[in-house]
């Protein structure tokens, strides 16, 4: 369902207004006292979350932000703060950025906060939005969408709930027993509640949830209001209690998004790679394009790819911001269309789902030739924060992002893993010295994961790619990327990518003539004529193997032990090898995965709430290929 923002209505004494739901978004007695005294006060904070490695609080009715940006201002100023504080806020009808900072001008005191969370405001599409503040350590998940179906979807324990919807009479989907309910199955033993409202619906509604409630004094002019506390549920993931090291086998795109997402957490990691540096396998190509894959029925694909595509923008700004030395460039990606019904259907996809124009819009081909500098016959999708990004730089800024967390072991190839007497796992090279050893150890080792028995359950494939370098001068067409069935990017460095081919149960390590011809024709599909200029002019490329999976979805998270299919098995009753992990899987989408992914695999080893709605964690879970057939892997649609 399409996202509809809020609109901004004030009163005449300034208190923000909702014209749909007939309610103020917050007291007239003052937005900041209300938020301190209901929540933060209702909750025991910031006591509770004193000397904590981890508190999660979960908000319903994110609105204006304020509650968020008073809870992130006291955990500021407490010199006893908990080392990271994730807030999960569910929102239907999110504000825009311009309304935010309208909204966000009359508390002066916050501006800071209110400036740097509209920085990192996502553009308003469905799901789960992860964004990162205070370098890493304030993480707000919000969740745009019906609160009612997103709440269930969040895996994670909640210390400290915030209730803060319009009022019940207003808008009780809000505030239904089945909503507060899925609360009461997140809280961890002790966790405690606060609202503004005492109805009698509301309390019972709790109780029924397990929240032992009791009425205490109000602010403003609500004369009382309620807090409780929850016993725990058995449902809640409880905080990891894992040592924090770890090896990561692989240091492409896999391998050190992964590790760059724990070191940011503190843990210590050892990467191990048989190359003599970053990203020179897979993840070699001199540019791959980051942009997502949207669909009319708004499927797991569409959805993977849309979450890690705003992830992976939001990701490489923040490493640029800190002044890693990654090559890319926001130029925007333009995806035509094949032929005049696959157009039909990318203009019915964006009419349906009425995306916001920074996310993408369709174009027709008069304007879609203009962005591309080359005449077009047909339109297409035009993503406007699209990129083409250099993968090995990316790698290796990622790796060097924690010098004295990262640990890096070049020129070291793995023979075996071997368990540990007290736990955890040693990596081996092929003489049986030991590289090094950690209680986690994650494959993510490209198609070198085949050759681990541990993985024996994860049916990945190799798919050969082949890119060919054409050599293009600084102003030549296309100065953004184009895709139509391939992609060509914009010159850098004097050489324009073509490309790529995908080949299964391919294990040709040299370049090919026929696949610079076949590439030479995607150009001109692509863009017509433009193939046929290059005439004899040399052409270069790489090849690389890519891991596959038979359903084109990435393969993340604990490896499965057995390797018979399981009937009638949950994936999580599944045995998993214990602290065995992948992150697989990508295909020709590493760059719109890999940051994601890693966020995702480093979340689930912190036990904080995870990044993803539970059916798309489910859906790169690398059981699931145990309790459901796979379907062949076939060639990405690009």
């Amino acid at each position: 369902m399409p996202i509809e923002p809020a609109r901004l209505s004030v009163r005449a004494d300034g208190t923000p207004f909702s014209e749909r739901y007939g309610d103020v978004y917050h007291s007239s007695s003052g937005g900041p006292e209300q938020s301190r005294h209901v929540f933060l006060h209702g909750n025991d904070l910031p006591g509770r979350w004193q000397g904590r490695q981890a508190f999660t609080i979960v908000e319903t009715g994110f609105g204006t932000g304020l509650n968020f940006l008073t809870t992130w201002a006291a955990w500021r100023d407490d010199p006893q703060r908990c080392a990271r504080l994730h807030f999960v806020s569910t929102e239907l009808h999110p504000f825009d950025r311009d309304a935010l900072a309208r909204l966000h001008g009359r508390w002066p005191a916050l501006a800071p906060l209110g400036d740097a969370l509209r920085e990192r405001w996502p553009p308003l599409t469905p799901g789960f939005h992860r964004l990162e503040l205070d370098a890493g350590r304030v993480v707000l998940t919000l969740l745009l969408g019906d609160a009612a179906e997103l709440l269930p979807e969040v895996v994670g324990g909640a210390d400290a709930f915030y209730l803060d919807g319009f009022a019940p009479g207003r808008n009780p989907d809000l505030w239904s027993p089945p909503l507060l309910a899925s609360l009461g199955r997140s809280a961890r033993p002790g966790a405690t509640l606060a609202t503004w409202s005492v109805a009698a619906a509301v309390r019972e509604g709790l109780a029924q949830a397990g929240f032992a409630c009791r009425k205490v004094p109000g602010f403003g002019a609500k004369r009382e209001m309620l807090v409780g506390a929850h016993a725990g549920s058995a449902d809640a993931p409880a905080a990891t209690r894992v040592e924090r090291r770890a090896l990561v086998i692989g240091a492409g795109l896999a391998g050190s998004s992964v590790a760059h997402r724990l070191a940011e957490r503190g843990w210590q990691l050892d990467v191990i790679d048989a190359a003599s540096g970053p990203g020179e396998g897979a993840s070699g190509n001199l540019a791959g394009v980051l942009r997502p894959l949207p669909s009319l029925d708004d499927n797991r694909l569409a959805r993977l790819t849309r979450a890690g595509a705003l992830y992976g923008f939001a990701h490489l700004h923040r490493l640029t911001e800190i002044g890693l030395p990654i090559r890319w460039d926001a130029c925007g990606v333009l995806h035509l269309a094949r032929d005049r019904r696959h157009e039909a259907r990318q203009r019915e996809t964006v009419l349906a789902h009425a995306y916001p124009p920074e996310y993408l819009r369709f174009v027709e081909s008069d304007e879609a030739g203009r962005l591309a500098g080359w005449p077009v016959p047909l339109g297409g999708w035009w993503f406007p924060s699209g990129a083409w990004v250099n993968p090995p730089s990316l790698c290796a800024a990622q790796l060097a992002a924690w010098p004295t967390r990262t640990r890096c072991h070049f020129g070291r190839a793995l023979a075996r893993l071997v368990p540990l007497a007290g736990g955890g796992w040693a990596a081996l090279d092929a003489t049986g010295a030991e590289i090094a050893a950690a209680p986690v150890a994650i494959l993510a080792n490209g198609i070198g994961i085949r050759d681990v028995p541990e993985a024996a359950a994860l049916p990945v494939r190799s798919a050969r790619g082949q890119v060919s370098h054409l050599p293009a001068a600084p102003g030549d067409a296309p100065q953004v990327v184009v895709c139509r069935l391939g992609y060509a990017s914009p010159p850098i460095d004097g050489v324009r990518s073509v490309g790529a081919s995908f080949s299964v149960r391919d294990d040709d390590p040299l370049l090919r003539e026929s696949d610079h011809r076949d590439n030479l024709a995607k150009l001109d599909f692509i863009l017509p004529g433009q193939g046929a200029r290059m005439g004899n002019a040399p052409v270069a490329g790489r090849v690389g193997f890519r891991p596959a999976s038979p359903d084109r979805l990435p393969i993340v998270g604990a490896v499965p032990i057995c390797t018979a299919p399981q009937r009638d098995v949950p994936l999580a009753a599944i045995a998993r090898h214990p602290r065995l992990y992948a992150v697989s899987g990508f295909g020709a989408r590493g760059l719109v995965w890999a940051a994601s992914m890693g966020e995702l695999l480093a979340s689930e080893l912190e036990g904080e709430p995870l990044p993803l709605e539970r059916e798309l964690v489910e859906a790169v879970d690398p059981a699931r290929f145990l309790v459901r057939p796979g379907r062949r892997t076939r060639a990405p649609e690009t």
